[in-house]
């Protein structure tokens, strides 16, 4: 039963590992620390929007859970720490939802817990016929259409042709009231895909790049042939190649999500041309140990996100943009080998 596997992947994205063992590629992007940056951390403003919804930071709780009845408890925990913060929240697949209407409330409980916030719904690529199910489930904010080829391909029964995507997606984006975005699952996306997913229509794209949860691992636990997941684990563009590419590539807005651990990872990803960030595990994780660790988790991320924007001189979001950093490494090698640019953000100053 789909709402038994949900419970069996919240289980296992908590308590075992499942996490990329490559590096997001972070460490490869340094910014350039600026001695007299004319700032006053107080006041440095994290604000912005997304979908014409006004945030207090750049951060969205990207989709984890729903569909079993454990996961109500987690949604409403999580949409109180939205409402919170005033930070957005993605739901999981509705798909359980829509199938058996019974689970609607483990996914509408984010809306009753936080009536303000950005929540975002999602549905399967494989189950795109169900986008209006899914969108007359609640008031959703707008819908994320997700990608997980990399686990349909490991997973027993993984629905494994992706052909007629696109033209589905698009006629998606056309009769859907809401804003349609694409997430990845992990796995990240190309500049190359990012220009044909942009084509359809969509309102925006989450990268979700390689160095957080790999849906591989994951499905290797619960396959009775391990060597597969065991080969794909690290399977994936790293999230700060995938944010470049993509940031690159298109004009519409991304989400930057995959591995990010620490406010400093998350200014960096913006740095690197992303309008918001996103995280599951390490919230998840969070969630579990209560509200009150959950509140300091956010705390403590929003403190470091600001300490990096004094160090670089960053009164707002839009003189982050303008900061200057050096990518070096494989980061470096990635990006120049698949004709990107990356002395744009050395420089950007002089230009």
């Amino acid at each position: 039963m789909i709402s038994d596997r949900k419970l069996e992947h919240l289980l296992l994205c908590t308590h075992s590992d499942v996490e990329y063992h490559k590096k997001t590629g972070f460490n490869d992007v340094e910014l350039v620390h600026k001695a007299i940056p004319e700032v006053n951390q107080e006041e440095i403003d994290l604000s912005t929007s997304l979908f014409g919804k006004k945030m207090d930071a750049p951060i969205v709780i990207t989709a984890i859970t729903g569909g079993h009845p454990t996961s109500l408890e987690v949604n409403r925990q999580l949409a109180h720490a939205a409402g919170k913060f005033n930070i957005g929240l993605g739901l999981g697949s509705q798909r359980a939802a829509v199938e058996n209407p019974e689970l609607a409330s483990t996914y509408t409980v984010a809306r009753e817990e936080s009536s303000e916030s950005l929540i975002i719904g999602n549905i399967g690529a494989p189950q795109m016929e169900q986008a209006p199910q899914a969108t007359e489930m609640m008031e959703l904010d707008a819908l994320a259409v997700h990608l997980n080829t990399l686990q349909e391909a490991i997973q027993p029964g993984g629905d494994l042709n992706t052909v007629g995507y696109l033209s589905k997606l698009q006629k998606t984006v056309e009769s859907s009231d809401l804003p349609i975005m694409i997430k990845e699952t992990g796995a990240g996306i190309s500049g190359n895909d990012a220009q044909l997913l942009e084509k359809t229509g969509i309102a925006a794209i989450d990268v979700a790049g390689a160095g957080g949860t790999s849906w591989a691992a994951v499905e290797k636990y619960r396959s009775k042939d391990k060597d597969m997941g065991e080969l794909y684990w690290d399977w994936g563009i790293p999230t700060a190649a995938s944010t470049v590419e993509v940031s690159q590539s298109v004009k519409i807005p991304i989400i930057s999500s995959g591995g990010i651990r620490n406010g400093l990872d998350a200014v960096k990803s913006l740095a690197l041309g992303a309008n918001v960030i996103g995280m599951a595990l390490p919230v998840l994780k969070a969630s579990y140990m209560g509200e009150e660790v959950l509140s300091k988790f956010f705390e403590k991320f929003l403190a470091e996100m600001k300490v990096a924007m004094f160090l670089v001189g960053a009164n707002n979001l839009e003189d982050l943009k303008k900061a200057e950093l050096v990518i070096t490494g494989k980061t470096r090698e990635w990006i120049r080998e698949r004709g990107y640019k990356t002395k744009t953000y050395a420089r950007r100053s002089s230009l």
